[in-house]
């Protein structure tokens, strides 16, 4: 087990900036999860750690020793890659024990360390398969047996579920989670798959355009978004986001307006989570708009209206269907609104 720093870490590909100024402390023991859309400089971060890739500029520190120039072989870390990378033409047990095979132990401790590997992923039974015999979901137990049987102080996982189905993909974010706690080893996950990240993480780190968003555990970061990207990013659906402007103790939209307490006065973008808005009579409505979609989903209903020329989503209960292009009255929880600057785009300060 170890810590993870990485100082004022750089990278860039020619004229293009993959990381820029990253600076990161990851506990020992630590599931810590690098979230963000494609290109935004979290593989290139995990490739730094591994020694895949040389950094333009910075350090990285592992366990309290610099690192730059020791190669990935020598760091003593294990990869799950989205793909498996499992050898076709051997059996389970002998894809987990490949590592210790090349690091020379013997046949006996060999075996001893697999069946002990295989079993904390449940594939104890199935060491004589090959893994054209075995499902997506199985494959993945292999890999995951395969880093398990190093005993590596780091874990570094990129995107290793992104190949399963969706029920599949839900069973094992509960398998690793347990079995990362089990092993208490430091634990650093790359996927842009914010589900992924917010049920997995202790800690999530949001990258976007190379850069740190924000940085915190998942209920932080879900009740208050460091900016207007984070807000638009977490959630399912993300954030409903609102152009407009605040005067008066009034914020005033191209459809309406809507009364706010201990704003200051400016150019804002208010920001309301869809399970804080609620169908309302016409009277008590704190926007009027006309209904894109409504889909019912088991326990709520999800509805999309349009507000103005803003689409905004709606979680309610699943009675108030609604057809579309009928007109919609909604009301919103005036204690869970996040006003976000206009022109930067970052978190106010007294926001709620």
């Amino acid at each position: 087990m170890a810590t993870v720093e990485l100082q004022n870490l750089a990278k860039n590909f020619g004229g293009f900036t993959a990381l820029e100024d990253l600076n990161l402390m990851i506990e020992d023991g630590e599931f810590l999860v690098l979230l963000g859309p494609s290109g935004c400089g979290k593989s290139t971060t995990m490739r730094i750690i591994a020694g895949l890739d040389e950094p333009t500029s910075g350090r990285i520190l592992i366990g309290g020793k610099q690192v730059n120039d020791i190669p990935a072989r020598d760091r003593n870390l294990a990869m799950v890659f989205q793909n498996y990378a499992l050898y076709p033409h051997m059996t389970v047990g002998e894809n987990i024990g490949y590592p210790l095979k090349i690091q020379r132990i013997g046949r006996a401790d060999r075996e001893r360390r697999v069946r002990e590997a295989a079993a904390k992923v449940e594939m104890q039974e199935l060491l004589t398969r090959r893994p054209a015999e075995l499902s997506g979901g199985q494959r993945q137990r292999v890999a995951l047996a395969r880093a398990i049987v190093r005993t590596p102080q780091l874990f570094l996982m990129d995107e290793p579920l992104s190949n399963l189905d969706a029920k599949l993909r839900t069973v094992m974010r509960a398998e690793l989670k347990h079995l990362q706690k089990e092993l208490a080893t430091t634990t650093i996950y790359v996927t842009h798959d914010q589900v992924e990240a917010m049920t997995l993480a202790d800690r999530i780190v949001i990258l976007n355009d190379a850069r740190i968003q924000q940085i915190g555990a998942p209920a932080e970061i879900y009740a208050r978004p460091a900016n207007v990207f984070v807000a638009g990013f977490i959630g399912s659906p993300p954030m409903n986001l609102i152009a407009g402007e605040i005067k008066d103790g009034i914020f005033v939209h191209a459809t309406g307006s809507l009364k706010v307490e201990g704003e200051p006065d400016g150019a804002v973008t208010l920001g309301i989570r869809p399970e804080d808005i609620s169908l309302v009579a016409t009277d008590k409505a704190d926007l009027e708009g006309k209904v894109y979609s409504s889909e019912l989903l088991g326990d709520c209903t999800l509805i999309n209206a349009h507000i103005g020329k803003t689409l905004i989503a709606a979680k309610v209960r699943p009675e108030d269907v609604r057809e579309i292009n009928t007109p919609v009255s909604v009301g919103i929880d005036h204690s869970k609104l996040h006003f976000f600057d206009a022109s930067t785009g970052t978190r106010r300060d007294n926001a709620k």
